[in-house]
């Protein structure tokens, strides 16, 4: 309740409405309610607080964060309105009721319209010169004889309005200001307007290219003459034709069926005797065409353009975690390449744990094209250092470089794994203030060799330093909704940290400040604390860290790992609130504790419902011992290298019915995007992904996934390529 009195947040309502939408129990969403009301992370209460939500996952979670935000941003808006027509002592009980009981904000909105102050209209200036009574005659539509105040006829009736001194000159400007009163008040009318955005809603979606830019080689030329049904658009479509909109290339509007006017007509009409019945029906189109209409169009739009936004952020978040979950090289000694070509090939060599052992630049592409003298440098670094894998940047000079460096392996036989890896982001990290602190001495292009490098050693580490924006597997990521992509993307970049665990004593900043309960501050004090005493022995050590209190451990301790420490569990994601337990396994089993982790044979000897006590359920011991068999188990999937087809380094090189194998660099609503070599990724529609019928193409492809694909168009002026996976 609000301090003005007014009840519009309904906790068992709300949980009633999110619970039935996720098909779950009431119960379930009321506990995960409560533990985030507490302060408890998403990641945490998945993981660990399994018994109070029953076994909601992540992804239902986040529901339940989204809709309960959504529900107490409502709530508080309708006391605010209700606030707000109380104090101008228009509240009744049935609006009071109306409004409580709303559940949608625009229905909320068109309650309150006829309330809202008014910005300056065409019909606040007829009321300023005194023709709200005339509006009033007109709305009411009754016989001129029943209504003897003004007259009898059209003429006296408007002839009491004329007035010069307040800018009505004549009964015609008369008779239009009270139109326009009239207009604007059937376009306030909530029910009016819910019909109308219905219609809008049934009609089409329309784009006509703009005068003078109709450039058939625009990326906008299918938008350039077409409409489709508004309901079914697709949120690529949509959110393509609002680009070419913004760009300036296209119009974008909604059209209705041709009856729907004349429908409107019956609607507000209800006296064709009436003395202005024909100024009421040009009254009529007039609100159609200049407000309801455009006003309908915009409710629509912004609708299908939020669930659109939604689908889209979906992507970019699914596309996101794919990547940032990428298989990792592993801590081998590793050779970041970033390709050039008139400044040459910077190289980075950085051990196992990512230090930086050695940079230089090479200069084996044109125009100094010094093949001998790069491929001197990068044999002397190989066999100095142990290089066991190389990383190219997949940027400018790419494929040569990459075409170079494997004639250089196969020549000397090199036993090294080379691999394509993805630039994008890489210019933004180098010239932060992050990399300026972490590299001070070094030039931003080397910055960018050693990020590459550390891409391929573990791709999770070394993105978290970025704006997960600027990582390029978006669809459309700069037109919608900031703020929420945002939203998104952080929690896919702390859900992926948290589900593969991170080293205490290794890990940067960037990547602490995504566990569970630290963020950025604390991190940097994590990291200042542990440069300046040394490595952590164990997991409780961190509470030395100033500001590092026992709440922030609760929810971070099970997602840090301390290897060789004091504590072996502290090596695992077992949580030290449940170390108890584990000690009570292995007292069963008449071993020590530190024998049972790793130990699937002996975790397996367990009777789980034997070890559930008050502190914790059936979830939680069988998650102990998963771990205890598997102790610090990596989710992520086994590191594999595509192999380019040698030869096929340009998109002239492409010839239709060729088989290649590329890597998925990106999946949207409508395909997958791959990179066969060429400096220009393929596309693999929606239609050529499976031999069975597919709704979306996440369903069965995702970022970083290897495979084989069929070569059907390529169209070089648009550089466009047409691929095939079901060919194969």
């Amino acid at each position: 309740m609000d301090k003005n009195g007014f009840a519009c947040f309904d906790l068992q309502a709300t949980a009633a409405e999110i619970a039935g939408g996720l098909q779950v129990d009431v119960a379930q969403v009321l506990a995960t309610i409560e533990l985030l009301d507490e302060g408890n992370t998403l990641p945490f209460i998945a993981r660990y607080r399994k018994e109070a939500t029953r076994g909601l996952d992540e992804i239902a979670l986040r529901v339940i964060e989204d809709q309960l935000a959504k529900a107490r941003e409502l709530a508080d808006r309708k006391a605010t309105i209700l606030s707000t027509i109380e104090a101008a002592g228009q509240l009744t009980p049935e609006l009071r009721r109306q409004i409580q009981q709303c559940s949608v904000r625009a229905e909320l909105e068109d309650l309150y319209l006829p309330f809202k102050p008014k910005r300056r209209s065409r019909a606040t200036a007829a009321r300023e010169r005194g023709l709200q009574p005339l509006a009033d005659l007109l709305l009411a539509q009754r016989p001129l004889r029943e209504s003897k105040q003004f007259g009898q006829s059209k003429q006296e009736v408007l002839r009491r309005f004329v007035d010069p001194e307040k800018e009505v000159p004549d009964e015609a400007a008369a008779l239009a200001g009270a139109c326009d009163i009239v207009a604007e008040t059937w376009a306030s009318e909530p029910a009016t307007r819910s019909w109308m955005v219905e219609q809008v809603r049934r009609g089409q979606i329309v784009s006509r290219v703009k005068r003078g830019k109709n450039d058939p080689s625009s990326k906008f030329a299918m938008y350039f003459d077409h409409s489709e049904r508004a309901a079914r658009v697709a949120s690529h479509r949509l959110l393509a034709m609002k680009r070419g909109e913004a760009e300036g290339i296209l119009n974008v509007s909604f059209a209705v069926d041709e009856s729907t006017l004349r429908q409107l007509q019956g609607r507000l009409l209800s006296n064709p005797q009436f003395e202005f019945a024909a100024e009421m029906r040009s009254t009529v189109e007039d609100c159609f065409n200049r407000l309801l209409l455009p006003g309908a169009s915009s409710a629509v739009l912004d609708e299908l353009s939020e669930a659109a936004e939604e689908e889209a952020i979906g992507v970019f978040a699914k596309n996101l975690r794919e990547l940032l979950l990428a298989p990792p090289a592993g801590p081998n000694v590793t050779m970041g390449i970033d390709p050039g070509f008139r400044t040459g090939c910077k190289v980075a060599v950085v051990d196992g744990t990512g230090k930086v052992l050695a940079h230089t630049t090479i200069y084996p592409t044109p125009p100094r094209s010094d093949a001998a003298g790069a491929g001197k440098t990068l044999i002397e670094l190989i066999q100095r250092y142990h290089v066991r894998m190389i990383a190219i940047g997949n940027g400018t000079a790419s494929r040569e470089t990459d075409a170079f460096v494997t004639a250089l392996v196969r020549e000397h036989a090199l036993e090294v794994t080379k691999a394509i890896v993805s630039e994008s982001g890489a210019s933004i990290y180098s010239a932060s203030e992050l990399a300026v602190a972490e590299y001070p001495d070094l030039d931003v292009t080397v910055r960018g060799a050693i990020s590459i490098a550390h891409r391929l050693q573990d791709p999770l580490a070394e993105l978290v330093k970025l704006d997960p924006k600027s990582i390029g597997v978006g669809q459309y990521q700069h037109d919608v909704n900031q703020t929420r992509l945002r939203k998104s993307l952080e929690r896919e970049v702390q859900s992926c940290v948290n589900a593969v665990g991170v080293d205490l004593n290794m890990a940067s900043a960037p990547l602490l400040a995504q566990v569970a309960g630290i963020g950025p501050k604390l991190a940097e004090r994590v990291v200042a604390f542990r440069d300046s005493e040394g490595r952590f022995g164990s997991r409780k050590q961190i509470l030395k860290v100033p500001k590092f209190g026992q709440k922030a451990f609760r929810q971070a301790a099970g997602f840090l790992r301390v290897a060789d420490g004091i504590q072996p569990l502290d090596n695992s994601a077992v949580h030290p609130e449940s170390y108890h337990i584990v000690e009570r396994m292995a007292k069963s089993l008449g071993i020590p504790a530190a024998q049972l982790i790793g130990n699937a044979s002996a975790a397996s000897k367990l009777n789980p419902s034997d070890f559930v006590d008050d502190s914790a359920g059936l979830p939680t011991i069988r998650d102990i011992l998963a771990e205890l068999a598997k102790p610090g188990r990596d989710p992520r999937r086994e590191f594999k290298v595509a192999s380019f087809t040698e030869g096929v380094s340009e998109i002239g090189d492409l010839q239709t019915g060729m088989i290649l194998e590329g890597v998925v660099t990106n999946v949207t609503r409508f395909g997958a995007f791959v990179d066969v070599g060429v400096h220009q990724d393929g596309l693999v529609h929606i239609s050529e992904l499976a031999d069975r019928y597919i709704q979306d193409p996440s369903e069965v492809v995702a970022v970083g996934d290897v495979f084989r694909v069929k070569v059907l168009e390529v169209d070089i002026p648009r550089r466009r390529i047409a691929l095939s996976r079901k060919q194969v």
